[in-house]
């Protein structure tokens, strides 16, 4: 695999980076906490005129033909300064949609998406499902020509403010998805904060009628599959973040160890704290190499296994590395470092939150050990 950017790629790199330095620095993610939406529909829609949203998509749908590695390194820079925008849940459910639908609702829902026009989001998880794909009790039940949902979903990313929600719903054939206004009657919307500030929804289906052209597909295995590679897309999107995040941290660290005085002396001299500094580091690398092969592989296409392999170890390595730096940052920075204050504190919510998403440590672990060839050649005796 060839892990050196392309000049296209390092163009992108570089404009994504000036744009969030410029218009989004952790000064406005501040400013938004108390937001009740918590995002702004004009840097959206910048994002979307920037071509920023639709890299990853084909020209079929507006989107620029690239790659998820191409959003992967936007999501990376996106997270040097947590711009709020919810990009990631935009991804899954478009990825949702392109994996499932036809191409008239490819057209119909991600295209406006592509250019910054609507906020779509997944709703998938549920009380008590550990990030299951099979464990859904919300129920679609046939209604004349169209269908009735009824469930509720849990943590639904900006689901309080989407345009439209991909549902997985269980029907009599198998898992389908479909795709639901949030203004739709029945549809009950419960505001809802993360531990990062962030905002998302508690969702209520109360007999939500949906005609049959909102079904993405048929109900089966080939939902189920399209279903289980949004969620692999959403996985490595937050290892994306993560990284972004972890050599932010880092250099924060860095900067504070130089100029923060101690006895008379940056206490940056101290071979102690420049130990520390170092396994950061390394840390850090670990976590880089694993996101980007888990963005390759995803990018490529590769089948279920090789994707699930590649994605649940770079989860897992987000969830030992990121932890540890963010944890690391904040003890080097002493007690300004535990203040709403100072930003590092913002970065470290920000870790543990994507640690979570999209399946944490231990669902990962366990199905990275579960998946065909783990074992193999391992004798039983």
């Amino acid at each position: 695999m060839n892990f050196d950017l392309s000049d296209d790629q390092r163009m992108l790199v570089e404009t994504v980076a000036s744009f969030v330095k410029k218009q989004s620095p952790v000064t406005r993610l501040r400013g938004l906490r108390e937001d009740a939406v918590g995002w702004q529909p004009a840097v959206w829609q910048q994002l979307g005129e920037l071509g920023l949203l639709g890299v990853m998509f084909p020209e079929s749908v507006g989107g620029m033909g690239g790659s998820f590695v191409d959003a992967a390194l936007i999501i990376e820079q996106l997270g040097t300064t947590l711009v709020p925008e919810p990009v990631i849940p935009a991804l899954v459910a478009g990825s949702a949609i392109m994996a499932a639908g036809s191409a008239e609702q490819q057209r119909r829902w991600v295209a406006p998406l592509v250019e910054g026009k609507s906020v779509l989001t997944l709703a998938h998880s549920e009380a008590a499902t550990r990030f299951a794909t099979d464990a859904v009790a919300t129920r679609a039940t046939r209604a004349g020509a169209g269908w009735r949902l009824d469930g509720d979903k849990r943590w639904v990313l900006a689901g309080h403010a989407a345009d439209a929600v991909v549902v997985s719903a269980q029907t009599d054939a198998g898992l389908a998805l479909f795709v639901v206004p949030r203004d739709s009657k029945g549809v009950e919307v419960q505001a809802v904060k993360t531990m990062d500030g962030a905002h998302a929804a508690m969702l209520g289906l109360r007999g939500v009628e949906v005609g049959a052209d909102k079904m993405l597909g048929e109900p089966g295995a080939a939902a189920q599959a399209a279903l289980e590679q949004a969620l692999d897309v959403g996985a490595a999107a937050t290892c994306a973040e993560g990284y972004g995040i972890m050599r932010t941290a880092l250099w924060m660290t860095v900067e504070y160890l130089r100029t923060r005085e101690q006895f008379g002396v940056k206490i940056g001299t101290f071979q102690a704290l420049q130990h520390r500094a170092v396994d950061m580091f390394v840390e850090c690398e670990l976590g880089k190499s694993m996101m980007l092969l888990a963005a390759l592989t995803v990018s490529e296409g590769a089948a279920a296994p090789a994707r699930q392999s590649a994605v649940s170890a770079a989860k897992v390595q987000l969830a030992q590395s990121g932890r540890y730096v963010t944890q690391q940052a904040i003890q080097l920075h002493g007690g300004i470092g535990v203040t709403d204050e100072h930003d590092i504190g913002l970065y470290f919510k920000r870790m543990h939150v994507l640690c979570t998403l999209f399946g944490d440590e231990e669902f990962h672990l366990t199905r990275f050990a579960r998946l065909p060839g783990f074992t193999e050649g391992v004798s039983a005796s």
